[in-house]
């Protein structure tokens, strides 16, 4: 099933743009990469940075980062043909496989509704950045934990991903997973507020008076 989903992605390159815009911040792909993707998707898979460069209107020391990037991430690679002239051209398979399985797991869905999620709440559009931060969280975190860590964010008034972080890495320590285990964490806290402000009481003053 998987070669018949990499082959209709690969026969119908005008199909691809789609899926990538609405999957490629769950791949950890910035939006100048995907720019770069999408102008490789549709060309002649010649590796030549400088005609990049001058179709996109990019610079070429840009160009090179971005396609640096990609090759890091596994998105993309570079291959060399054994012709009589040194040719080298891109080789967009992994990109073809990370699609396909999450097509194929039904993962493109729940993954970019997190997304959607932190823009309602926080009101804007997320930065490249934020995608990359968000995206991390979710290598290591479950996605329940983190929409709760956002939920929780909301609830103080606030509404930064270095707030969100601290809540979802103290949580996790604390082995706090359902909305129930927030509950019973914050009735806690105030507990022990409750009872700190008890014993900080100067009773003696109190009966002096």
């Amino acid at each position: 099933m998987l070669g018949k989903v990499i082959d209709i992605l690969k026969d119908n390159p005008f199909y691809i743009p789609s899926i990538l815009l609405k999957n490629y911040r769950n791949l950890n792909i910035t939006d100048s990469e995907l720019i770069i993707l999408i102008y490789l998707i549709n060309s002649d898979k010649t590796f030549n940075p400088k005609k990049i460069s001058t179709d996109l209107n990019f610079k070429l020391n840009e160009t090179m980062s971005l396609i640096t990037s990609l090759t890091d991430k596994g998105i993309i690679k570079i291959d060399v043909i054994n012709k009589k002239v040194r040719e080298e051209i891109f080789n967009l398979d992994e990109l073809y496989n990370k699609l396909a399985f999450l097509i194929i797991n039904g993962k493109e869905t729940k993954s970019s509704n997190i997304f959607d999620v932190f823009e309602k709440e926080f009101g804007r559009t997320l930065s490249p950045m934020d995608y990359e931060i968000i995206s991390d969280w979710q290598k290591d975190f479950d996605d329940n934990l983190i929409l709760l860590a956002l939920k929780e964010a909301v609830f103080n008034n606030v509404n930064n991903l270095r707030y969100i972080d601290k809540i979802i890495r103290d949580w996790s320590k604390k082995g706090i997973k359902t909305e129930q285990d927030v509950i019973n964490d914050r009735k806690k806290f105030e507990s022990k507020k409750s009872n700190k402000k008890l014993f900080d009481y100067d009773w003696l003053n109190e009966r002096d008076s």
